[in-house]
This record gives C-alpha cells, sequence and structure tokens, in this order.
C-alpha cells in the first residue's frame, strides 16, 4: 500500500554504512528524511548524495537526521563514497542503507511500477518527532532533487506544527504567514501580538511567529 501523509512512517532495521540501523530508535525525537536511490555509481545519485552531505549542518539545525538508501550491497556503498567525495568535495557524512533484499523498499513503496523492479524511484519521506509522515516526494530517475527546496518545506513543516498557521506559495523562513482559517479574529489578537492584515476575510497575512 503507498504511505499516506499523516501515516505511521514503518519502521525497519538494516544495515547501513553505519552500521546496523533500527530506524525509529534512530530518528528517536528529531525529524528524519529518508530519501532513496536507483542505483549506486549513477551519475544523478552521486550528485545528490553529496549536496545532502554538504547541507548536512542545515539540516542539524533543524533538528532533522538524514538517511539514504539504494538496493544495493553495503560493499558497493562503501566503494561509491570515493566517487561521491570526488566529484562532489564531500564526503560522505550519515548513513546510506544496504538494501539488497528491497524490504525496505517495499515497505516504502519505492519501486517504480512502470519500469525495472530492481530499481527504487527518487522518493523522499520527511517524519516528524512522532514517527508521522509529513512529506512524500517522488522524482524521475532522471531529475535530481532539489535540496533546498526540501530545506524550505522542513522550515515550513516545523513552523507550521508549533503555530496556527500555513505558508504561502514560494514562502521562505522569515517572511509573512497565513493565519489558520479556524482561528478567529479576536482569537488572532491574542495568538499573533505583532498583528495581522486581512487581504480577504479568509486570508490573513502576519509576520513569521516564532521570530
Amino acid at each position: 500500500m503507498p504511505i499516506r501523509l499523516g501515516d505511521d512512517a514503518p519502521d525497519f532495521t538494516a544495515e547501513t554504512t553505519e552500521g546496523t540501523i533500527s530506524f525509529h530508535d534512530w530518528k528517536a525525537d528529531s525529524w528524519a528524511v529518508l530519501f532513496s536511490h536507483p542505483k549506486d555509481f549513477t551519475p544523478v545519485c552521486t550528485t545528490e548524495l553529496g549536496r545532502v552531505a554538504a547541507l548536512k549542518p542545515e539540516f542539524d539545525k533543524r533538528n532533522t537526521k538524514v538517511i539514504g538508501l539504494s538496493v544495493d550491497p553495503l560493499d558497493s556503498h562503501e566503494g561509491w563514497k570515493q566517487d561521491i567525495a570526488d566529484v562532489t568535495g564531500a564526503e560522505l557524512n550519515f548513513p546510506l542503507v544496504a538494501d539488497s533484499d528491497r524490504k525496505v523498499a517495499d515497505l516504502y513503496d519505492m519501486i517504480h511500477p512502470n519500469a525495472n523492479d530492481t530499481l527504487t524511484v527518487r522518493s523522499v519521506f520527511v517524519v516528524g518527532p512522532d514517527n508521522k509522515v509529513k512529506l512524500t516526494l517522488t522524482y524521475p530517475a532522471s531529475t535530481g532533487r532539489n535540496f533546498d527546496e526540501l530545506l524550505r518545506v522542513i522550515d515550513s513543516l516545523q513552523l507550521t506544527a508549533g503555530y496556527s498557521v500555513a505558508t504561502p506559495a514560494d514562502w521562505k523562513q522569515g517572511e509573512d504567514v497565513i493565519i489558520a482559517p479556524a482561528v478567529s479574529d479576536e482569537d488572532a489578537k491574542e495568538k499573533f501580538p505583532k498583528g495581522f492584515e486581512a487581504k480577504k476575510p479568509y486570508l490573513r497575512v502576519t509576520p513569521q511567529p516564532n521570530l
């Protein structure tokens, strides 16, 4: 069954480049990003893993752990690590699951139904501290992911988890946000002491409340 937003993220135990990991224990009360790759030693994947390694301090600032997955075995991952460093200048600094039996790929429905049945698509799952799935993304094998966008989405998820707000199109950290329609104007005056502007009765904007 496909994993939907709000579902419990399936737990698993797997071998990784950083030893055996039990997913829920490993992530603990952090946020987590689980993302899959079609195959080791492929060009787009190599650039992606290097980019995530370079951005790891940004994920750390957001209390977010990152874990990758490929259906190739551990010895293949170990060889691939050097290529990633050579190409991108970034050393792999997060675990990469060796899922040669496709246990995790099947658990998360990562196998592309219209492609080679051994290749995972470029799936992304953002999991909250409550182990619920907060975001799912699926990219075709030919298209590398935008990890700056993923950080932007995590900023939004974390903000909206703590306040009765939503984030508008193209929102970035520090910009105005939208007050949830369920919040009355009277309650909004208390919840958002910086004030708000009603662009329409259903669309009220206020400065980002956690800054």
